[in-house]
């Protein structure tokens, strides 16, 4: 059986390396995709009066089928000045205060109105408490409206707000720097010579960090050359809470990361995975910063991120980590890897999981469409088609 750590293995190396950043608190209005640091609680009812939920008259119930007289008007921020008597109706707007006296609400098509007074037909009901929306019914002041360490969506924000909040103490965004390493890789869009790949990683991963609700601060290419790699990882350094880089990160004598971070203070704490793809995982710390080597095959670069570098990424923001897995069922036989476990790049329908297509590391198609990684075990020979597999979503 392989030494080499497991992917939850090794993920708790390196969450057990990660401290939460600090605090900050921010106009809700910008904290869209924050994580949360504390909980929300409503300052008051949702809604905090009874409301209509329809255009039409405020009446008192029963009442259908009579003819009354239309004694004020109720708009949405201009409640009645009247309340409503017996044989009496207040024209009413959706999302206006309930007049006193009133007990439901008539919608404007189930009547008929001419000078000054309006008839209820005979079906247009008026049981008590129809078409009104009460005091409270969303949530009561005092209830807790968001927990601390979920991240902030449109509805959270929209809740937030209607809790009374205008600013909402948040984690701070962590920093990340993207480096790409190899004298084969060239800018997107130029042209290619002899030997040369256009620099795929450093987009991919740099928005990778974006969806993961992190800031990048930097990206930059550096060739195949022991001090150029050494100056760019301490610019990372000097600016970044994160630094990922890709390639360089092997044995081979123009693989000059892990001599340059060695240089620079930088402590390994973990060298290699027993994954496919993604073996060649490198981590590691010094007092302030996490540094993530990923491997530069782009499809094993963007696993490993997923499976590492996303949940530090999610615990220095104080929310969960790692993510929980689910598990899905395989529509069609998967070959294991021996003593390795691998990610297999997978299109979701309901709890039925089909591969992407080819799956080698070089093959960035794999990622197209793909819903989740499946965890598929280590053992020998195919894993059958109806296998229940974990799977992570992407």
């Amino acid at each position: 059986m392989s030494s080499l750590p497991t992917i939850d293995e090794a993920r708790a190396r390196v969450l057990d390396a990660v401290t939460a950043l600090g605090l900050e608190e921010i106009p809700v209005a910008q904290a869209l995709d924050r994580a949360l640091a504390e909980d929300v609680i409503a300052g008051h009812d949702i809604p905090r009066f009874s409301n209509s939920a329809m255009d039409g008259f405020a009446v008192r119930a029963p009442a259908a089928g009579r003819t009354l007289r239309i004694v004020g008007e109720a708009r949405a921020g201009a409640p009645a000045t009247v309340a409503v008597g017996d044989g009496e109706a207040v024209r009413i707007s959706t999302g206006a205060a309930m007049p006193d006296g009133a007990q439901t609400v008539v919608p404007v098509e189930r009547t008929d109105e001419s000078d000054g007074e309006v008839t209820l037909q005979a079906r247009a009901g008026a049981r008590a408490g129809q078409h009104v929306r009460g005091p409270g019914e969303d949530l009561r002041a005092g209830a807790t409206v968001l927990r601390a360490g979920c991240r902030l969506g449109p509805a959270e924000l929209g809740l937030a707000v209607e809790a009374g909040r205008a600013t909402l103490r948040c984690a701070r965004v962590p920093r990340v720097g993207v480096l790409a390493t190899g004298d084969e890789l060239i800018a997107p869009g130029e042209p290619l010579g002899p030997g040369q790949l256009h620099d795929s990683n450093v987009v991919a991963l740099a928005a990778l960090t974006r969806r993961a609700g992190a800031e990048v601060v930097l990206t930059e290419h550096v060739g195949d050359d022991a001090k150029a790699t050494r100056d760019a990882i301490a610019r990372a350094l000097g600016t970044a809470d994160v630094v990922v880089l890709t390639g360089g990160v092997s044995v081979g004598p123009h693989d000059h990361v892990k001599p340059a971070l060695a240089a620079l203070g930088v402590e390994e704490v973990l060298w290699r995975v027993a994954l496919r793809p993604g073996k060649p995982l490198w981590f590691g710390r010094d007092e302030q910063r996490l540094v993530f080597g990923l491997p530069g095959n782009p499809v094993s670069a963007m696993v490993t991120f997923l499976l590492f570098a996303r949940p530090a990424l999610d615990a220095l923001q104080g929310l969960p980590a790692p993510p929980v897995r689910t598990r899905a069922v395989l529509t069609e036989a998967v070959a294991r890897v021996g003593e390795r476990e691998d990610c297999v790049r997978v299109r979701l329908v309901g709890d039925r999981a089909t591969p992407t297509g080819p799956q080698g590391s070089h093959m960035l198609s794999s990622m197209l469409g793909a819903d989740a990684l499946a965890i598929i075990p280590r053992g020998e020979g195919d894993l059958p088609a109806g296998a229940a597999v974990e799977i992570e979503l992407i």
